[in-house]
């Protein structure tokens, strides 16, 4: 039997879904059951919104969901309405272990932004207040440093539903963080697109300059 230490070194690859399980996806606890037959539980899920905007940081989250208590209706939050997201977010921090990081613009341009993402997945995972015995990342990368074994699982945010929750969680943190970016740096309007390159966005940034909350190393900002 592998010990402890090894146990967390597990890495295992990329699962890919089929076409087919592309086509309509809808993510259901299949992959949380399997790893609880093998004797892998708690299981978290773990992803990140705000990798691609020209403002603001990226969030991730990490959730252990209750499979006695999984609020109904959860789904890639890209799928759902703002106000949906927000009913969700509720509900999962109501019934589920919850713990989410990010990381700023400065973090992002000291590195790059899939590694800052993948830092702030690993730091929302040690914050967990439930020790989890396997994480479910989404995407291709299993972020380095996990205190137990992990799996990427590429659109895991329609496979999985701690993956999914922990979207929506990510999601709705971000959202509140730039809409409250808005009101510290009003000529940018984070609240209406979030920081994304939105051309209202960029037309603020050719009039009044970059502020600290964007990330320097990002096209158009990016000076070669």
């Amino acid at each position: 039997m592998a010990c402890d230490f090894c146990r967390m070194k597990i890495r295992t690859p990329p699962d890919s879904p089929t076409l087919f399980e592309m086509l309509d996806a809808v993510p259901d606890f299949s992959l949380e059951r399997s790893a609880r037959r093998r004797g892998l539980w708690p299981v978290a899920g773990t992803d990140e919104a705000g990798r691609g905007p020209l403002a603001g940081p990226v969030v991730a989250a990490a959730v252990v969901l209750d499979p006695k208590n999984i609020p109904d209706g959860l789904d890639d939050s890209k799928k759902l309405s703002a106000a949906r997201r927000e009913f969700l977010f509720a509900q999962i921090l109501s019934s589920a272990t919850v713990s989410i990081a990010a990381s700023a613009a400065r973090h992002i341009d000291g590195s790059d932004i899939r590694k800052a993402s993948l830092d702030a997945m690993r730091r929302a995972v040690c914050g967990l207040s439930v020790a989890p015995m396997l994480v479910l990342a989404d995407g291709r990368d299993v972020p380095d440093g996990l205190p137990c074994a992990g799996q990427a699982i590429i659109r895991g945010d329609g496979r999985s539903l701690s993956i999914a929750a922990a979207s929506i969680v990510a999601k709705v943190m971000r959202d509140r963080m730039m809409s409250r970016a808005g009101e510290v740096y009003p000529a940018y309007g984070f609240g209406v697109h979030a920081g994304y390159g939105t051309e209202i966005h960029r037309t603020a940034i050719t009039i009044h300059g970059p502020c600290p909350l964007h990330r320097m190393t990002f096209r158009p900002l990016r000076i070669d």
